[in-house]
């Protein structure tokens, strides 16, 4: 099969490598239909050293059951699945709990172990916990819209509604999101859904935070910065804002996120963090009375009635992929996003 490989920063090669095979009695082998460069995979694109063995990229997908392991009976060959950034067995104490990403017997996608899943072929482990299937749609006659915003429930949309669950948006809020990313801007749609009252969007793409205003944000601030900080200052009537969704990862946005929060407020994290060391004192949460909360999202415990508002035509998260390629064209996928010449690259099998 054809598998997307990372070698070092810059270096993305679509290389074939061996058909995944059933390792344990709890995996399964999915056929991909949809895939997708994520905007963390650009963070190892900048920075990943150099090294003889390719590195598995991918961690989105949606496609068909080919094969199940002998203890696998949520699913079976022929079902269209979406399957979660992260594989969990959704039956230990954390999953119960909702935090599926600390799964204790779950993992990552990505490594020699579990590869990754911009490729051809995928080995999910713990297929019965990590696996959804999609009732109703045949992938091979359904609308390219509808499999795109399946695809963003994978990871991208259900992170945006991690986001904005986890900052405790509700009717009568103002929230402020960082970042016109993906993320970002489906944090906007997720805020949104809840009832936010306003929504500020920090970004300075217009082709993107277009996009946001469309899904509900109220207010565009494309200054950064402290300049940015004191827009956002000045449209609260330097109150600030009650929930601060920080979609990029970056130091400078978590500095943001600290400057423009309200007293009392939440600044919810869900870009992946390029940074060990932030700020928690006086100055940034402590004085402030903040809650600092958000992490890797658990995509399986929201996984459910987002399948069903797509399949309901109630929201339309796919409109994020702005950008439709073949496996052989995803090293041009990741230099179009990197060049934000693209918003977020699909891969169609």
């Amino acid at each position: 099969m054809k598998a997307t490989l990372m070698y070092g920063a810059g270096d993305v090669r679509v290389e074939t490598v061996p058909d995944p095979r059933i390792q344990a009695p709890t995996d399964a082998i999915v056929r991909a239909v949809r895939a997708c460069i994520c905007g963390s995979d650009l963070h190892p694109y900048h920075s990943m050293p150099h090294g003889a063995d390719g590195r598995p990229m991918g961690h989105e997908l949606i496609g068909v059951v080919e094969e199940v392991g002998a203890a696998v009976t949520t699913v079976r060959p022929g079902d269209f699945v979406v399957a979660p950034f992260a594989f969990q067995d959704n039956t230990c104490a954390f999953c119960r709990e909702g935090v599926q990403t600390s799964c204790v017997h779950g993992g990552w996608y990505g490594s020699v172990e579990t590869g990754g899943l911009q490729a051809e072929l995928a080995r999910i482990p713990q297929a019965d916990g990590s696996l959804v299937v999609v009732p109703g749609v045949d992938p091979a006659t359904a609308d390219d819209r509808l499999l795109a915003s399946l695809l963003a429930l994978s990871d991208v949309y259900l992170t945006g509604w991690h986001a904005a669950f986890m900052g405790r948006v509700e009717p009568g809020k103002t929230v402020t999101v960082v970042g016109d990313g993906a993320v970002g801007l489906s944090s906007v749609l997720a805020s949104r859904q809840l009832g936010a009252e306003r929504i500020i969007l920090m970004g300075r793409h217009r082709s993107r935070t277009d996009l946001g205003v469309e899904w509900g944000a109220t207010d565009v601030v494309a200054e950064r910065g402290a300049d940015g900080v004191a827009r956002v200052l000045d449209l609260t009537d330097g109150e600030g804002s009650h929930v601060v969704l920080e979609a990029v990862g970056h130091l400078p946005a978590y500095e943001q996120a600290y400057g423009i929060v309200r007293p009392g407020g939440v600044i919810s994290r869900v870009g992946v963090p390029q940074y060990e060391d932030a700020p928690i004192g006086f100055g940034s949460l402590f004085g402030r009375n903040a809650t600092l909360t958000g992490g890797p999202a658990p995509v399986r415990a929201y996984l459910e009635p987002a399948i069903r508002q797509v399949l309901d035509g109630e929201i339309h998260p796919g409109r994020v992929f702005d950008r439709r390629i073949a496996i052989d064209d995803v090293p041009a996928g990741y230099a179009a996003m990197d060049a934000r010449e693209a918003l977020k690259v699909m891969i169609g099998f």
